[in-house]
């Protein structure tokens, strides 16, 4: 349904793209993922021609839209976008953002474009936020109309541009589960999105882009499992990790629960797990600030999705010795419920350059 020859954009003397040759398949849908900077949102835009290429040709069902004297705005009927930003019409309800489209654009008569906004917003379960107004509305509802409107003009194709980035990550999911029942529904989509569980699960195929070329494409399997090149497996080892460095006993605990929230969350994790993750957390940092100064742990959760487990690893300045068994510890409430709550606590003891490291590595399973 689409085909990408030999695209470029070039910004002045900055090339984003250069040489992308792709193909979209009729009710295919293919996530395109990579670090920021990268060209994704570029490239989603040049495909509607929101972005004029700077070289090459795209290609809507063998007709070529960036050949001179093309219909455009016929062309790109066929292919809706939903952006970041919700770009819902603030002076309309939702009713008149969903009809204003089909009854000005496709010729619609008033009755028949209401009717069908109707449906629309049922599917996208906003059936009694019709009247209501933009600003009356959560983020997550707000993209939801914004989906629905799109739906409104039929697109065959529609283009998402990182439709939950702007979203608080408790509406998240609600937004994805109406992108998921489009694609259940045959709908052609290329999705840029940085909620990789989703692009492993929805997607036909995964673009993923770095320094401006599709570096490497594949099934999701592929691509999230074993990719074949260094750079995408960096990528996908940096994107199941978080990392922070505590170098004082006054950190922020509250900020690193956040952290925990986003990462579990963005890995479609139940709350019940988030809570074990937090608990594990806390406890065991209490535990390490018993230790000697300086105080000083590197601190990391992976998460292993073919085992269903997560890694929470805790890596603390010196002598060696597990700390978990500590004389003084035998009573210690933190101690009994970083054992129970763990399915394995591992320690190691890490020599490096200059320092020594207690490395106590504890999984959580998932099931």
């Amino acid at each position: 349904m689409i085909s990408i020859r030999n695209l470029a954009k070039r910004f002045g003397s900055v090339e984003v793209l250069h040489s992308i040759n792709a193909e979209i398949k009729k009710g295919e849908v293919v996530s395109i993922i990579g670090s920021s900077g990268t060209g994704k949102s570029t490239l989603l835009r040049c495909l509607n021609l929101l972005e004029q290429p700077s070289a090459g040709s795209i290609l809507i069902d063998g007709q070529e839209i960036t050949a001179p004297g093309a219909n455009v705005p016929r062309l790109r009927q066929r292919m809706g976008m939903v952006f970041q930003s919700f770009n819902l019409f603030p002076h309309l309800d939702v009713l008149g953002n969903l009809t204003l489209g089909p009854i000005h654009l496709l010729g619609h008569k008033p009755a028949t474009a209401t009717a069908k906004a109707m449906e629309l917003l049922s599917m996208v379960g906003l059936a009694e936020k019709s009247h209501s107004f933009p600003a009356e509305l959560s983020g997550g509802q707000q993209q939801r109309v914004a989906i629905a409107r799109c739906l409104s003009m039929e697109p065959d194709i529609i283009l998402f541009d990182e439709p939950t980035s702007a979203l608080d990550p408790t509406m998240v999911s609600e937004v994805l589960a109406v992108i998921r029942r489009l694609a259940q529904g045959g709908m052609t989509m290329a999705i840029v999105t940085h909620e990789m569980e989703f692009a492993r699960q929805v997607s036909t195929r995964v673009f993923y882009l770095d320094e401006g070329i599709i570096y490497e494409q594949g099934p999701p399997e592929q691509i999230f499992a074993n990719p074949q090149n260094q750079r995408t497996r960096d990528f996908i080892q940096q994107i199941r990790r978080l990392e922070l460095n505590l170098t004082s006993r006054n950190f922020d605990l509250y900020a690193i629960f956040g952290q925990l929230e986003q990462f579990c969350q963005k890995h479609l994790l139940p709350s019940g797990v988030v809570n074990r993750v937090q608990l594990l957390t806390e406890e065991t940092l209490e535990l390490l600030k018993l230790g000697v100064e300086p105080f000083d742990v590197q601190f990391s959760v992976a998460h292993h999705e073919k085992d269903a487990a997560l890694e929470l690893c805790f890596a603390s300045v010196g002598p060696p010795g597990n700390p978990l068994e500590a004389e003084d510890l035998e009573d210690n409430l933190g101690a009994i419920l970083i054992r129970n709550l763990a399915r394995e606590v591992r320690y190691e003891c890490s020599v490096g350059r200059s320092t020594e490291r207690n490395m106590l590595t504890l999984w959580l399973d998932l099931n």
